[in-house]
């Protein structure tokens, strides 16, 4: 888990960040949560990953704690307290609301094998909409 991420960071950016510091192809899941009420800055600051051997994920924590990301940011990471294990992000995901049709892309968790996007495994029940979310109304405003 990385933490105190700024609020306007978006997965795009952390993908970014983590492919330029050097863990391309060596992560194979990554979620940024977001408030889906804010239209500015939704960000809450924290990033899921999940890295393919646990010793790139020392490093990673290594490289990235303490890391400046603004001025008034400093980088956290921290073993998650919940989730642990590829497959345990996955099924914690699969079937959550972030994965709901009405979720744009750029929103949900995503999964890689290598340096290649999978898909997201089917849910195993029917997924409702994020609480406090209207996806028409809010879709295109994130």
């Amino acid at each position: 888990m990385v933490r105190n991420l700024p609020s306007n960071f978006t997965r795009q950016k952390l993908l970014d960040l983590l492919d330029a510091e050097g863990f391309e192809g060596s992560y194979d899941f990554v979620y940024l949560p977001i408030d889906y009420l804010k239209k500015k800055n939704p960000g809450l600051g924290y990033a899921f990953l999940n890295f393919v051997l646990p010793e790139v994920a020392d490093q990673f924590r290594q490289h990235f704690s303490g890391l400046a990301m603004s001025s008034t940011k400093v980088c956290e990471v921290t073993w998650s307290d919940s989730v642990q294990g590829l497959h345990n992000h996955m099924e914690r995901y699969r079937n959550s609301p972030v994965m709901h049709e009405s979720v744009p892309d750029e929103l949900r968790p995503l999964l890689f094998r290598g340096m290649e996007r999978v898909p997201f495994p089917a849910p195993t029940r029917t997924i409702i909409a994020p609480r406090r979310w209207d996806g028409a109304n809010q879709k295109n405003k994130i």
